[in-house]
């Protein structure tokens, strides 16, 4: 049994170190197609409607006992879901994406935990005490994070690192980022704005998503149903802003792998793979992998696409991931006190009337959870 817990905790640090690589590269690819001219809004429709090809079969065949069947209700909070899951989400993204660069729109994305639990808070789904130490640790990280997702916004800074001669900058073998925020039309605030409109809006998918699962325990289900109203969102989207034939063309290799990858890894596999991180690792485990993320694409972002760092950059990518882990090791010290509380109660009971302590573990440790 041991080498068996051991063989499968380092299955979750290679499944999860494979995630966030295949996270990282979607950030690159996504920059590439974007310099290469892909439509903001082709994109994701092609992207959502390879995830949903891909979803579907599994969804259908896997979940057909736990499936319960389609009401209307259902129906559009699963349309809600994909508004602010899919369409704001992955909008937002590419928005920020194409005025900045994969680092920072990883950066940025650190924050996703802390405004996850402000909002819970905010909706009374999560409690803060501030008499406790995971608390006051939760409370210090949301804050972190803001001032990272601030500083990132409201300051550029000097270029702490050039991976390419300013000679060379100009050439066009690469697919690169000129003078990022500064030519071209390119806003690095606005683009920063935009970011944080998509961390908001995966956030607030957070949330909203958990009460729904509640009474909907097919998550492949959901995911393929949000998928299929965020195709039909965005087509809706196109008609108004994407009249252009030519842009529904693939033009090149380039574009037809940065849609597979975009539909088939980032959105397909990734999502299957994380399902299984979190069931078997829990959510504290899978965030905990995320700031991997933003090393990861700094690193691919230089070398694919010559991107420079620059210090404000780095100095809100350090204050995110500092925040990212105060608030997780919060909620990590907040469980802690759960399980000490589950632990105690049934020894006191016990030593009132033994008889009866089988019966009180259950009716404790129901009312502790709903109080946590």
């Amino acid at each position: 049994m041991g080498s068996f817990a051991i063989s499968e905790k380092l299955q979750l640090h290679l499944a999860m170190l494979a995630l966030q690589f295949g996270y990282a590269g979607f950030h690159v690819v996504s920059r590439a197609a974007l310099n290469m001219g892909i439509s903001k809004i082709v994109f994701p429709v092609y992207r959502n409607i390879l995830a949903l090809l891909l979803l579907l079969p599994f969804a259908y065949f896997l979940e057909k006992k736990e499936r319960p069947p389609p009401t209307w209700s259902y129906m559009f909070q699963f349309f809600m879901l994909a508004v602010i899951g899919i369409t704001a989400n992955q909008g937002f993204y590419l928005l920020g994406l194409d005025h900045t660069s994969p680092t920072f729109a990883s950066a940025i994305q650190n924050s996703v935990p802390a405004i996850t639990f402000l909002m819970a808070v905010v909706l009374r789904i999560e409690t803060v005490r501030m008499s406790r130490k995971d608390g006051i640790a939760k409370v210090c990280g949301t804050l972190l994070c803001v001032a990272g997702a601030s500083v990132i916004t409201l300051y550029k800074g000097p270029t702490i690192y050039s991976p390419i001669p300013p000679l060379q900058r100009t050439s066009p073998m690469m697919m690169q980022l000129p003078a990022l925020g500064d030519a071209k039309g390119k806003n690095w605030t606005l683009g920063c704005i935009f970011l944080i409109g998509h961390c908001l809006s995966w956030a607030a998918w957070l949330v909203l998503q958990a009460p729904i699962l509640k009474k909907y325990p097919a998550r492949l289900s959901v995911t393929s149903y949000q998928c299929f109203f965020g195709v039909i969102q965005f087509l809706i989207i196109a008609a108004f802003c994407e009249r252009d034939p030519q842009a529904w063309l693939v033009h090149s290799g380039a574009e037809l792998f940065s849609v597979f990858y975009a539909g088939v890894v980032a959105s397909g596999i990734a999502f299957a793979v994380q399902i299984w991180c979190i069931e078997r690792g829990g959510p504290v485990f899978v965030a905990v992998y995320q700031p991997v993320q933003t090393l990861v694409v700094a690193v691919m972002a230089s070398v694919a696409l010559g991107e420079e760092f620059y210090l404000g950059g780095i100095i809100g990518a350090v204050l995110i991931i500092a925040g990212l882990y105060f608030v997780l090791w919060g909620k990590n010290e907040e469980s802690k006190f759960a399980k000490a509380a589950i632990i105690q109660s049934p020894a006191d009971h016990v030593n009132n009337t033994r008889i009866k302590s089988s019966l009180a573990q259950p009716l404790l440790a129901q009312s502790t959870e709903n109080t946590a």
